[in-house]
């Protein structure tokens, strides 16, 4: 499965890319539309997790928590990380796409222009458009 998460009206929408193009809408499948995307990942290795809307997210990590601490492994435990909130598309798909890269995102997220836009305008501003 190939995940890529795109905005559309305001939102983040998730799609199946290795489903095929809908005739009908020309997309792929969509998985998942929210307002706000949450990554849950391992902060040690940058492995991700879990990505999706906040509440699902949110509440996995605590549950995963909980658990990984009632067995013992308070490091484990520890080592989870959600980032949430209005985060650039183009770095929300390389944390899909690249092992580790969540790590990177986390060093780098208090540079990070705070908004949905920033994925579509870096884009536009590397392709010479305004």
């Amino acid at each position: 499965m190939t995940l890529q998460y795109q905005l559309k009206e305001g939102n983040y929408h998730l799609y199946d890319l290795s489903t095929p193009v809908s005739k009908v809408t020309g997309e792929h499948r969509l998985r998942l539309k929210t307002d706000n995307v949450a990554i849950a990942f391992e902060a040690s290795t940058g492995a991700l997790r879990e990505h999706g809307s906040p509440m699902r997210i949110h509440s996995w990590a605590n549950n995963t928590r909980r658990r990984l601490r009632a067995s013992g492994a308070l490091a484990s435990a520890n080592d989870i990380v959600v980032v949430s909130g209005p985060l650039p598309v183009d770095e929300i798909n390389k944390c899909l796409k690249v092992d580790g890269y969540c790590r990177d995102l986390l060093t780098r997220l208090h540079e990070l222009p705070h908004g949905k836009r920033l994925g579509h305008a870096a884009s536009a501003a590397k392709n010479g458009m305004h």
